[in-house]
């Protein structure tokens, strides 16, 4: 195998694991806003699941305690944002900003009160983490050329998390398209007065748009903490909820598309995280600021130019007020 198809492998490789958590958090904004929730708060959702999940780890050395603590953290905090802009019919980009910085604040205040350690949680054990699985015949197909490599490279070592996301897209393509849920779903972000005519609660679907979307926010912030690292650190999440919302835009609030785009997202941060300390001809070393920069600032370039016409739905960041005339 050359050395420039392993590099590849490795690229690809550590795309998949760095699009994980956007994935989750996309695929949760692809609910909220089919259903009419404009949805700012990914960030905070995943942030408190990050940090529910590391918290409970480190207390109860199992992963899926800590999973499980992760889904009702950022499930709790999605109630609070559906309160906010559904029954209170508030400002929905405002309720998520609000979210966003209450998750923020809060899990540095509780990490530094319960750990004492600057806002992080202690280094978790192996046993307490979702560790990579080696699939079947990994190993012995690596002396296959070309196909065995990337079986045994790209496919096979990653965590159940990762094949959970990757599960998710077609599961997800189907309950939108194929299931009775999906297509009420999908018409109360369109149009919920015709919705609401038929004899079906607008409040109630939305609801459960937006639990849905704190429930994969929970497991975006279990894989960032639990999986990919060995416990929460402060600010964790490092905008990858508002990199989400834009592969979502990106994906025009389609599911399949949308791993396309969080893929391309990951990529870009892989890409930036291996040229870091490169020497280019005529420009030397990049400063790190800018390496770490490039993600983001390619994101705003893709939005910009390359996606065409985006049109969300059409109710989405409306609240709806019943004609009770």
């Amino acid at each position: 195998m050359s050395e420039a198809f392993q590099i590849i492998l490795l690229a690809v490789d550590s795309a998949i694991r760095l699009s994980v958590p956007l994935l989750f958090a996309c695929l949760a904004g692809l609910y909220s806003e089919r259903a009419g929730v404009v949805d700012i708060g990914l960030e905070g959702k995943m942030l408190i699941g990050a940090f529910a999940a590391g918290a409970t780890a480190s207390l109860v050395p199992n992963p899926w305690m800590g999973l499980l603590a992760a889904v009702l953290a950022s499930v709790l905090f999605a109630l609070v944002h559906g309160f906010a802009s559904i029954t209170q019919r508030g400002n929905q980009i405002v309720a998520g900003v609000a979210i966003n910085v209450l998750a923020s604040g809060l899990t540095a205040i509780l990490g530094n009160a319960w750990f004492n350690q600057g806002g992080r949680t202690p280094q978790l054990p192996s046993g307490a983490r979702f560790n990579e699985i080696v699939l079947p015949f990994a190993e012995s197909a690596r002396a296959i050329p070309v196909f065995g490599a990337i079986y045994a490279e790209v496919i096979s070592g990653h965590s159940v998390l990762v094949y959970g996301a990757l599960a998710l897209v077609p599961l997800t393509w189907f309950i939108l398209y194929r299931t009775r849920w999906g297509l009420r779903l999908r018409a109360v972000g369109e149009n919920p007065a015709a919705v609401d005519t038929a004899g079906l609660s607008v409040t109630a679907l939305r609801y459960s748009a937006v639990i849905m979307a704190g429930i994969l926010c929970g497991f975006g912030g279990a894989y960032l903490a639990i999986a990919q690292s060995a416990g929460f650190i402060t600010d964790m999440t490092a905008g990858k909820g508002f990199i989400a919302l834009a592969a979502l835009i990106f994906a025009k609030w389609r599911p399949v598309p949308a791993l396309g785009a969080c893929f391309l997202f990951g990529l870009l941060d892989a890409v930036a995280l291996r040229i870091q300390g490169v020497s280019f001809p005529g420009i030397g070393q990049v400063p790190v600021q800018a390496i770490q920069a490039l993600p983001y600032l390619l994101t705003v370039v893709l939005l910009a130019g390359f996606i065409g016409k985006a049109t969300p739905p059409k109710a989405v960041g409306v609240p709806y007020l019943k004609d009770r005339s």
